[in-house]
């Protein structure tokens, strides 16, 4: 057994300026209370903290306490790293992380990644995941598409992201909207292995 499936999975999460805070907000909730998950890593962009204030009224005097109020919890697994800080452990490939979310994934974001452009910790913590070969999930948050996002797109797909773009599947049947919500966000945690009970899964039909 690996040490890190030993001690519990380590996972970050990115925000960034892009609609869709409440995705986010489902994702961190779930990996709180998660117990195969034993640290989790947050950062959002300036961008993103304008996000969290904009759609969810969540403002921080003391980023420290960004976490508990995003989940309503202690939140004592998850840690906020300011965006500013590239000296951060998980700017380096030593760092014990598995996997990396950016939910949500603004363009601009997609294309810093894209390019290798690691000029603050969200970026270079992701430039990290594509070089050591970690799961690296990009949930893009941009309509309509124009040539440079698609080539971006197909760019760090190649890289080894999963480019997986907010939006909410139907044939379900959700009932509300917190329902498309916590399914988008129970696929999002399937992709780096960290499987939910809850998500629905197609078994066909006669």
């Amino acid at each position: 057994m690996a040490k890190s499936e030993a001690k519990g999975r380590t996972i970050t999460i990115g925000i960034t300026g892009a609609s869709g805070a409440i995705y986010a907000q489902s994702v961190l909730r779930l990996l709180d209370v998660d117990p195969r998950v034993s640290r989790v890593y947050f950062i959002a962009s300036d961008a993103g903290l304008r996000l969290l204030s904009t759609e969810l009224k969540v403002v921080a005097a003391d980023p420290k306490k960004l976490p508990s109020l995003l989940t309503g919890s202690a939140a004592k697994k998850i840690e906020c790293l300011p965006n500013k800080d590239i000296g951060a452990s998980i700017a380096s490939g030593s760092a014990p992380v598995d996997a990396m979310a950016v939910i949500p994934c603004s363009a601009g974001a997609l294309g810093a990644i894209a390019a290798g452009i690691a000029n603050d910790l969200l970026t270079r913590a992701a430039d990290v995941c594509l070089k050591e070969r970690r799961p690296l999930v990009l949930c893009l948050r941009e309509t309509p598409l124009n040539r440079i996002h698609l080539e971006n797109m197909l760019r760090v797909h190649d890289a080894g992201a999963t480019v997986m773009p907010a939006m909410p599947a139907f044939y379900y049947g959700p009932k509300t909207l917190g329902d498309m919500i916590e399914q988008f966000a129970y696929r999002v945690l399937a992709q780096p292995g960290l499987p939910q009970e809850k998500q629905y899964r197609w078994k066909g039909k006669p």
